[in-house]
């Protein structure tokens, strides 16, 4: 089958005057994006390169045109799955995909138009922070095509509670952008025409914070979401004295202070 027929996944890298950033991109518009085990594995090559690159201050996932971020996991492909191995090898992959971007050292940021739904979902959960356009629609609809939802749907309760997991995992229900920004699944809407410069405006932001620090930031908040309380402080007091084995904070410290004295802060 050609890539125009079962969809890509297309990066693209941009070096800035900050820092390099990634765009990967989910391209299957005719089916609204839908991702199939072929363009997974494209994804999870793609995000495997990004997570080894040292010089990547920020990655960008979305979807191609305007209609969808990605209408999920192929329901077609899965359709066609008959013995419970097959349905474990198949799901596997999809947390595969999720996997690959939280193991990315830069932070994610999801950019969202239109559907986002099941598997979809997942994958922007577990992206670092979510800006979706106004016309933006999120769902789990899995439990009405009579499987569960899975793997990184159990991020949910730490985005949007228990309960709020509970509604949209039992019902399918679709909710729309800004129940979804109320709810805390996604941090920034905006609407469709400024999408765009909503993103631009956090990488901006990210690009102006020490790189070290970031990716510092970043993995200590991956380990608070698993350690207790008492220990995910200490893994912050040694995140803080391993930032000083290298030259960041002295310099931009010093910036700062000469900033400051020279009344430009």
């Amino acid at each position: 089958m050609s890539t125009a027929n079962r969809g890509r996944i297309d990066l693209r890298l941009e070096d800035r005057s900050a820092g390099r950033i990634a765009t990967l991109t989910i391209s299957n518009p005719a089916r609204l994006n839908a991702i199939g085990s072929e363009m997974m594995s494209e994804f999870v090559a793609h995000a495997g390169a990004l997570a080894a690159d040292e010089t990547l201050r920020a990655v960008v996932v979305t979807g191609a045109g305007e209609r969808a971020f990605a209408g999920g996991i192929d329901i077609r492909e899965m359709a066609r799955i008959e013995a419970p191995d097959v349905a474990r090898r198949f799901i596997r992959q999809v947390h595969a995909c999720c996997a690959a971007v939280r193991a990315i050292r830069a932070p994610v940021i999801a950019k969202v138009r239109g559907h986002c739904y099941g598997g979809a979902l997942e994958l922007i959960a577990s992206c670092d922070l979510r800006i979706a356009a106004s016309d933006a629609r999120f769902g789990m609809p899995e439990v009405r095509l009579g499987i569960p939802s899975v793997v990184e749907a159990a991020i949910l309760p730490m985005l949007i509670g228990w309960g709020r997991t509970r509604r949209l995992l039992y019902t399918g229900e679709t909710i729309l952008a800004e129940r979804a920004l109320a709810w805390g699944l996604v941090e920034e809407v905006a609407r469709p025409e400024e999408l765009d410069a909503a993103v631009d405006a956090c990488l901006a932001a990210i690009l102006a914070c020490g790189p070290a620090a970031v990716r510092q930031q970043k993995a200590l908040m991956q380990a608070w979401e698993r350690l207790p309380l008492a220990d995910a402080i200490t893994a912050g007091i040694d995140a803080f004295a391993d930032a000083y084995r290298g030259a960041e904070p002295k310099a931009m410290m010093d910036a700062f202070l000469a900033a400051r004295a020279a009344g430009k802060s």
